[in-house]
Parts: C-alpha cells; sequence; structure tokens
C-alpha cells in the first residue's frame, strides 16, 4: 500500500517495547511514530499523534490497556486501530469484547504478529475506501444537490449522475465587504428600484443585480418567480392561499405574504404539487 501505517507502542515494559520496535522494522508498510510508557501517557499522546494503528499492553501500572480505550472514549477521541499485546491468553476474548482488531501473546511471535500486521493492512484499506468513497459522495451532493443516500443508490445502479450549474453560495459585494450568503439560507428576493433585496435567515442584504440574472442564476427546482419582482425559495414556503377574487398569496414560514401573479401562479402550483 502507498501510504505507510503510522503506529504507536504502548507497553510499560522497555525490553518489550525495544522488542516489538525491532520487529516492526521489518515491516516496511508500517512507520513507528512514537511509544508510550504508560496508559496515561497514551491517553495524551494518541489525541496528539494521530496514529492509524495502536499495538497497546493491556497490563500496565496506572491506567490498563482497556481502561485507555475507556478513556480515549470518554475524551471523544476516534480510535486507531487497536492490536492487544499480552503475556495471558485469557485476555484475548474480552480484548475482541471491546473491538480490538487482533492481538498477540508476548514474547511476540514473528509469524502471529506477520498475521496481525496482514488483518491491519486489509482492515486499514478497507477504511480508506470507505473514507474515500463518504469524500467523493458528499462531493458528488455538493454539485447535484442530491442526497447521498441517493448518490450512492445511483451509484450502485449504474446510474448517470448529473452535475448541478447553480451555486450553494450567493457573493453580495456591499462597498469594500464581500458577504457570502448560503443559497438555501435564502427565503425571498424582492426589487427594489435598481436593487435586489435578499432576505436570507441572517438578515436581508441588498446588492446590484438584475431580477433576471438572479432568476438565471438560482436552481429552478428550489426557486420559483411569484410575480415580476419577486422569487422565492419553495422551501420556505408554508401554504399557498386562494382568495374569492381569484388571487393567490404565498405565506411563508416566517410569517411573510407574498402575492402570485396570473402569469406564474402555474408555475408556483406546480412548485407546490398544488
Amino acid at each position: 500500500m502507498a501510504k505507510k501505517i503510522k503506529a504507536l507502542i504502548v507497553d510499560d515494559e522497555p525490553l518489550a517495547r525495544k522488542g516489538l520496535s525491532i520487529r516492526l522494522g521489518s515491516f516496511d508498510q508500517v512507520e513507528v511514530i512514537g511509544e508510550c510508557t504508560s496508559g496515561n501517557e497514551a491517553v495524551e499522546k494518541v489525541p496528539l499523534l494521530k496514529p492509524d494503528l495502536v499495538f497497546l499492553d493491556i497490563q500496565m501500572p496506572g491506567l490498563n490497556g482497556f481502561q485507555v480505550i475507556n478513556k480515549l472514549r470518554e475524551n471523544g477521541v476516534t480510535l486507531p486501530l487497536i492490536v492487544f499485546v499480552t503475556a495471558f491468553d485469557s485476555y484475548a476474548i474480552k480484548a475482541f469484547d471491546i473491538h480490538a482488531l487482533d492481538y498477540v501473546l508476548k514474547p511476540v511471535d514473528d509469524r502471529r504478529l506477520q498475521d496481525a500486521i496482514t488483518k491491519v493492512e486489509q482492515t486499514f484499506e478497507m477504511q480508506q475506501q470507505e473514507r474515500h468513497k463518504d469524500k467523493l459522495v458528499s462531493l458528488i451532493s455538493d454539485f447535484t444537490g442530491d442526497d447521498c443516500e441517493d448518490i450512492l443508490r445511483k451509484l450502485a445502479e449504474g446510474e448517470a449522475i448529473h452535475t448541478n450549474p447553480y451555486p450553494s453560495v450567493l457573493a453580495i459585494k456591499d462597498g469594500s465587504e464581500v458577504t457570502r450568503v448560503p443559497v438555501d439560507s435564502i427565503q425571498w428576493i424582492d426589487a427594489a428600484g435598481d436593487y435586489m433585496c435578499v432576505h436570507a435567515q441572517d438578515g436581508t442584504h441588498i446588492m446590484r443585480r438584475t431580477m433576471k440574472e438572479l432568476e438565471d442564476e438560482l436552481d429552478p427546482k428550489k426557486f420559483v418567480r411569484a410575480h415580476r419582482s419577486a422569487i422565492v425559495n419553495i422551501n420556505f414556503v408554508n401554504k399557498l392561499i386562494s382568495h374569492i377574487s381569484g388571487e393567490y398569496h404565498l405565506v411563508l414560514h416566517n410569517g411573510t405574504e407574498l402575492k402570485v401573479s396570473r402569469s406564474h401562479r402555474d408555475r408556483v402550483k406546480d412548485m407546490i404539487k398544488v
């Protein structure tokens, strides 16, 4: 594998640490990045060094191996892969009960260590693939606006994934300042002379753009023209009200009421699924 596995050795016995470090030196895919002489030191160093793998002695003064793992969990630390090192075979079952990847017995046998490293490689590679897939799916989701689970389904079924050309952020310049407004936070936009008032969840922003320019820039799956001088984010619409006069009004979640012009009524109703 291209990326080396960063390993940390935790053992209170100097000879045990030295012996394991020498044996690990014969594995090109493993890089020993540090040693800890106690469980307490391991609790401090794991978050700092961020090892991929920890060879963790079970019996140590202060905190034993099991207590080290529990302490890391309590501290909210993402656990690395764990291989327990123990002189007592009876600990093995308990080791697996708390999700250790494997265990090796003292004195460490070369063949047994080889088996443990092989298992680490396989597990590490699978984890890396999962992380890569998660990042890829999130990236695609940012571009398409689709849900990650839906993208995974499309990938599994061989469906085409189309990118979304619409921006996720609207950059609004005000003098020497530029405010980045998340598009999904925009509730509605209305015209005020030569300016547009962008009403977002964090307040109202003023920008010098035309209504047509903004309409072309915003995702039509989310934004709909309510009338000549207003665009509405359909996700903030609470209800559509029809009046006896034949007029329609949109009511947003914040209570804002916007008139729907006759020319845009059908599109609005279609977006709301009326």
